[in-house]
């Protein structure tokens, strides 16, 4: 008998970007002055951070419309991400390989996102 396969999170493609992102941001925001860091830098990486806890979250939940929120608030803080991306550029706190990266994922994230959206809609009855 073939045993059974359970989706685990780290499975999930737009876990793994978003991760893999806040990761990013922190290790960049990490090397700012204090003033930066406390204006920019926290927001940027609660945002950041807040893309792939929403997920693990909505992972976590038993319901499809429950699962689902989560999800959009994921892509709510994608969205936030490409606020502070754009203001540190502007702010010349990040190097333009740095904007161009974030932003790149940031790219990648949404359709991932919407994919899990679509998945969780189609493979969930309730």
């Amino acid at each position: 008998m073939k045993e059974a396969k359970y989706l685990k999170l780290n499975d999930i493609e737009a876990y793994k970007i978003a991760f893999h992102l806040s990761n990013y941001i922190w290790e960049i925001v990490i090397k700012w002055d204090f003033f930066a860091k406390q204006t920019i830098g926290a927001q940027f990486v609660d945002a950041g951070d807040s893309m792939s806890s929403n997920i693990a979250e909505g992972f976590g939940r038993w319901g499809k419309k429950d699962k689902i929120k989560f999800y959009r608030y994921s892509q709510g803080s994608r969205k936030e991400c490409y606020d502070w991306n754009e203001k540190s550029r502007v702010r010349k706190l990040v190097t333009e390989d740095e904007y161009n990266h974030i932003f790149q994922e940031l790219e990648k994230l949404g359709p991932a996102i919407g994919r899990l959206i679509k998945f969780t809609n189609e493979k969930l009855s309730e």
